[in-house]
């Protein structure tokens, strides 16, 4: 552990915007934990992924919040919410919007991705044409339409969701999409005082009308506020060092086909300052590091075809590299 006296100082950070953002991630677990039991790493890694600016993947089976958890992030929020469901038969300008003829001028009608936070359900449902639109805006937040290019809002906050199990009339995501989100958080199912808990819980409520109870906790400039905080958060050079050594490794793993890009880096830096923010820290530890390795990269790689019938996981390949790995002191 750092002796945080032998380090230079974070700048523009005090002990103030530190519990601030510790506050506000505390009351919007509090408020998503009025409906959802469980799941708790599932909305550490959202707020996580808020607070570092940075799009999210959601991947489990049906029915086990996905969506709900996502709608209800959002209503803790003070911004525009979305919600766009993809099919098989929708287009880019269904997502984008499209530029129409109105009173003898052409006028830009904005679509449903001009939002704060926009939930994307069932991502993997709609042809590579239309997941194509989704490149600019992700990366650039902006939509370029007929030569003209219209910002998005800030703060923009995607939350895709999909399901591995079912492929019937699914795309899959091209890997230029997936390296786009900044984690994917696989979700597993309740375990069983968790499942009991749910119904316990919903026995007299069928139709959910709990979520009205789901009040705004954050504002959009305290989300723009906080993101400055998990910035300015401090990281020695030998973690910088750290990082690119475990990403470069992807790259020379034997029992992988495809390794990380620099943007998985980027994504593991910021993500690590954000949970050393939550932890309460100003400066950044290998723990943090650690923490955050698995859902930053592992949709970032590809196990070759052999270890994979052998019924290796990303999990286990991500396990094995940072185990050989010399943690900085």
């Amino acid at each position: 552990m750092e002796d945080p006296s032998t380090r230079d100082p974070a700048p523009d950070l005090d002990r103030v915007q530190l519990d601030g953002l510790r506050d506000a991630a505390e009351a919007i677990r509090r408020e998503v934990g009025k409906l959802i039991v469980g799941q708790r790493d599932l909305i550490d890694l959202l707020i996580v992924s808020l607070l570092a600016g940075g799009h999210v993947l959601v991947e489990g089976v049906p029915g086990i919040a996905k969506t709900l958890t996502a709608r209800l992030i959002a209503k803790t929020i003070d911004a525009t919410y979305r919600r766009i469901r993809f099919t098989p038969d929708l287009m880019p300008s269904d997502v984008t919007g499209t530029t129409v003829l109105n009173a003898g001028r052409f006028d830009f009608n904005r679509g449903p991705i001009f939002g704060n936070l926009v939930l994307i359900d069932e991502i993997n449902r709609a042809p590579a044409k239309t997941q194509a639109a989704l490149f600019e805006v992700m990366a650039e937040q902006q939509v370029t339409v007929d030569g003209v290019t219209h910002s998005l809002p800030d703060p923009f906050f995607v939350i895709a969701t999909q399901n591995p199990i079912e492929q019937e009339g699914t795309y899959r995501l091209p890997e230029a999409q997936l390296d786009r989100f900044l984690l994917r958080i696989v979700v597993d199912y309740p375990d069983q005082q968790e499942e009991r808990d749910i119904l316990y819980r919903f026995r007299s409520d069928f139709r959910q009308r709990q979520v009205q109870d789901v009040q705004p906790v954050l504002s959009r400039d305290q989300v723009a506020e906080y993101r400055a905080v998990v910035e300015s958060i401090y990281i020695r050079d030998e973690l910088l060092d750290y990082i690119a050594d475990l990403v470069h490794r992807t790259r020379t793993h034997p029992d992988l086909y495809l390794g990380a890009s620099p943007r998985a880096s980027l994504a593991v830096l910021r993500l690590s300052k954000a949970v050393a923010a939550l932890a309460g820290r100003d400066f950044v530890t290998p723990d943090d590091i650690q923490r955050v390795a698995f859902p930053a990269l592992n949709h970032r790689i590809i196990l070759t075809p052999e270890r994979e019938m052998e019924g290796f996981s990303a999990r286990d390949v991500i396990g094995e590299i940072l185990k050989g790995m010399e943690v900085p002191r």
